[in-house]
C-alpha cells in the first residue's frame, strides 16, 4: 500500500480522539445518549480543527448498535464501511465542485428514499458556503422538514457567508483553533506510536507553525520526518518552517531595545542569509514580544517551557524596557507587516523596521541628561521671573490709566473685521495647462463636455460630489482642463491623486485616448485664457476685409452693409488712412490663421472681447 500523510492516518475514529474541541464533542455525545438527534447540523471553524471528521464520526455514532457513552465501536460493519467510505448512506458532497441548483435538487429526491443499511442516511456537505443562492434556496424546504430517518450535517469555514435563513434551521457549532498546547501533545502521542526520536523544542516550533491548525501541524511534521531521515530535530524544523532561532530574535531583541542600529542590522542580515522569509521573521518577532510583555505583567500569562528560553532570559529582557516601548514596538512591526505584503523587496523593510524598533525609546533614555543643566541655570530662572513680575506690574499700572481716562471711554469702539478663514495660497500649474492649450480644439471640448456626466458616473460618491461644481473648459487629444467654481475645492482636488488617477482612467475608457487632466479655479481660468492669447499672439492678426471690387476706390465705412455685420470700428486720428489694398487671392491653407486659432479654441464671444 502506497504511504499515507500522517493527518489521513492518525484521523480522528472517535469523539475522546478530537483535539481540543471538548464542548462540542460532549454536546454531541449527551445528544447521542439521549437520543436528542436533530436533523440538520453546521459544523464552523477555521481549518484543520475536526469539522468533517467530527461529522463522519457523528454519522457511525447515530447508526452504530453498539454504542459506550454516545462513542462508535469502530467494530461493527457499519463503523467499518463508514471509516472506508463504503456505506450509501453516509454521502459526502463537496459543495465547492457541486454548487449549483441541480445538485442540490438531486439530493432533495433522493433524500426522499429510506436507508438501505443504516438507521439514518447522513448528507455531509463540505464547504456549504461555495453554495449559489438558487440552490440554498432549493435546500431550504428539505432542510427545514426533511423526512425521518435523514440527518444534515453543513462544515464551512466561512459562516457569514452562509444565509440567516439556513442558519435559523440548524444547531450551530463552533470549532475553535487548536491551542499550541494540544498540538504539541498530539504529536507526541503520535511520534511515541511511532517510536520515532523527536527533540520537544522542535515540537514547540511545529506547533506554534501551524496557526491552529491540526491538519497543519501534521502536514508540517511529516515534512520534517521526510527531511531528517525519520527524527525530529530543532533545527530541521526551524528549516522547514523558516522560523528564526529563539537566540537570534533575543540577540536582536536586546540590539534594538539597547539602540545599536548596527549591530542589529547585521543580526537582520544574519537571519535574512540563512534563508529565513521575511514575514515569518516578523510574525515570530511579535510572538516573541508579545511573551516578554505578558512576563512583565505575570510571568504567570505564559508557559516558558514552550518558548524555548529560560526565566532568566525573560526576566532580563522584561527588565530591559517598560511596557510602553513594547507597545510601540509592536505598532511598528504591525504596520511593517501590512506594507510588505505589496512589495517585492522585504528586504528594504526590514531594514528600515529595524532603525526605527532601535530609535524607539531613545528619547526617554536622553531626558535625564539635562538634570544638570536646570540646577546650573536656578539663578538666571530666578532672574527671568524677576524681570516678569516687573513687567507685569508695569502692565497693571497701564491698564489702571487706561481706565481712568473719560474720554477714551466714551468713545465707541472700532470694531476690526477679521477674516474667519486662513485660505491656502492657490497654486496654478500653467507648465500643465499651456500644452493643453496648445493641441486643443473646440471638437475635442465638446466631445469631452457630452461624455462629462458617463465620466463622474465612474467615480466613487465623494470624488463624484467633489466635481459636482466643476466643468470642462479646454480640451485636447492629449488633455483636458477642469475649472472649479471654488477655489477650496480646487485645492482639494489638487491634493487627491487617487482622483486624478481615477479620472484619468476614465477618459481612457471612455475615448480610448490617454488623456492628462489638470484643475484650474474658475475665477482664475479668464486671466490664464487671456495671458495664453498675448502670449501666444492670437490677438495680434485681424483677417482683412476684401473689398467688393478690385478697381473700386477704397472708401470709409460708415455703416454696417447688413444687419449681422460687426460696427464700425473708429480709427486713431494721429494715424495717417490706410491707402487701398489691391485685390489679393484668398490666403492659402497652408498659412497660419492665428485669429481662427482662438475662435476654435475660446469661441468667437472670447475673441471679440480680447480684441476689444
Amino acid at each position: 500500500m502506497s504511504y499515507q500523510a500522517l493527518y489521513r492516518v492518525w484521523r480522528p475514529q472517535r469523539f475522546d480522539e478530537l483535539v481540543g474541541q471538548q464542548v462540542v464533542t460532549q454536546t454531541l455525545k449527551n445528544a447521542i445518549i439521549t437520543h436528542q438527534i436533530s436533523h440538520a447540523y453546521l459544523f464552523a471553524g477555521p481549518r484543520g480543527t475536526g469539522k468533517t471528521s467530527a461529522a463522519k464520526i457523528f454519522a457511525k455514532a447515530v447508526n452504530c448498535h453498539h454504542l459506550k457513552d454516545g462513542e462508535p465501536c469502530n467494530q461493527c460493519d457499519i463503523c467499518k464501511a463508514i471509516t472506508n467510505g463504503q456505506l450509501n448512506d453516509v454521502i459526502e458532497i463537496d459543495a465547492a465542485s457541486n454548487n449549483g441548483v441541480e445538485e442540490i435538487r438531486d439530493i432533495r429526491d433522493k433524500a426522499k428514499y429510506a436507508p438501505t443499511q443504516a438507521d439514518y442516511k447522513v448528507y455531509i456537505i463540505d464547504e456549504v458556503h461555495m453554495l449559489s443562492t438558487g440552490a440554498f434556496n432549493a435546500l431550504l424546504k428539505t432542510l427545514e422538514e426533511p423526512p425521518a430517518n435523514v440527518i444534515f450535517i453543513l462544515a464551512t469555514t466561512e459562516p457569514h457567508k452562509i444565509p440567516l435563513t439556513i442558519i435559523s434551521r440548524v444547531q450551530r457549532f463552533d470549532f475553535r483553533r487548536i491551542s499550541a498546547q494540544d498540538a504539541f501533545d498530539r504529536m507526541k502521542y503520535i511520534l511515541d506510536q511511532k517510536q520515532v526520536h523527536y527533540e520537544e523544542k522542535a515540537l514547540w516550533v511545529i506547533a506554534n507553525a501551524a496557526e491552529g491548525g491540526m491538519r497543519d501541524a501534521l502536514s508540517i511534521l511529516d515534512q520534517v520526518l521526510s527531511f531528517s531521515d525519520n527524527q525530529v530535530k530543532l533545527a530541521d524544523a526551524l528549516t522547514v518552517t523558516g522560523s528564526v532561532t529563539k537566540q537570534l530574535l533575543e540577540k536582536y531583541y536586546f540590539e534594538v531595545t539597547g539602540h545599536q542600529s548596527a549591530a542589529a542590522l547585521d543580526t537582520m542580515k544574519d537571519i535574512l542569509g540563512q534563508g529565513k522569509d521575511g514575514q515569518r521573521f516578523i510574525e515570530d518577532l511579535i510572538s516573541f514580544i508579545r511573551d516578554v510583555l505578558l512576563y512583565q505583567e505575570s510571568p504567570k500569562l505564559i508557559l516558558v517551557a514552550s518558548t524555548g528560553l529560560s526565566d532568566e532570559d525573560f526576566q532580563k529582557m522584561a527588565a530591559a524596557v517598560p511596557a510602553e516601548t513594547l507597545y510601540q514596538m509592536i505598532d511598528e512591526l504591525n504596520n511593517i507587516q501590512e506594507e510588505m505584503r505589496f512589495t517585492t523587496h522585504p528586504d528594504v523593510y526590514l531594514e528600515v523596521l529595524t532603525v526605527k524598533l532601535a530609535q524607539i525609546g531613545k528619547q526617554l533614555t536622553t531626558k535625564p541628561q539635562s538634570a544638570p543643566a536646570v540646577h546650573d541655570t536656578a539663578s538666571a530662572s530666578q532672574q527671568e521671573i524677576a524681570d516678569l513680575e516687573a513687567t507685569v506690574k508695569q502692565l497693571q499700572a497701564t491698564v489702571k490709566e487706561l481706565q481712568a481716562r473719560p474720554a477714551a471711554a466714551a468713545q465707541p469702539a472700532k470694531t476690526v473685521s477679521q477674516p474667519r478663514v486662513q485660505q491656502r495660497k492657490v497654486a496654478v500649474k500653467l507648465s500643465q495647462i499651456n500644452p493643453v492649450l496648445a493641441k486643443a480644439t473646440r471638437k475635442d471640448l465638446v466631445e469631452i463636455q457630452g461624455l462629462w456626466q458617463e465620466l463622474l458616473s465612474k467615480l466613487s460618491v465623494p470624488q463624484r460630489s467633489l466635481l459636482h461644481v466643476s466643468k470642462p473648459v479646454a480640451a485636447s487629444t492629449d488633455g483636458v482642463i477642469v475649472a472649479f467654481d471654488y477655489a477650496f475645492l480646487f485645492q482639494q482636488a489638487m491634493d487627491d491623486s487617487a482622483l486624478l488617477a481615477s479620472m484619468e482612467q476614465g477618459l481612457q475608457e471612455l475615448t480610448g485616448n490617454e488623456r492628462r487632466v489638470v484643475f484650474v479655479p474658475k475665477d482664475k481660468w479668464p486671466q490664464i485664457r487671456r495671458e495664453y492669447i498675448k502670449e501666444h499672439g492670437l490677438d495680434k492678426h485681424r483677417p482683412t476685409r476684401q473689398p467688393a471690387a478690385a478697381t473700386a476706390p477704397q472708401a470709409p465705412v460708415t455703416q454696417a452693409t447688413n444687419a449681422n455685420s460687426e460696427p464700425p470700428v473708429k480709427s486713431d486720428a494721429s494715424e495717417p488712412p490706410l491707402p487701398p489694398e489691391p485685390a489679393s487671392p484668398a490666403p492659402a491653407a497652408s498659412e497660419p490663421d492665428t485669429v481662427a486659432k482662438a475662435r476654435e479654441l475660446f469661441g468667437n464671444d472670447i475673441v471679440k472681447v480680447e480684441d476689444n
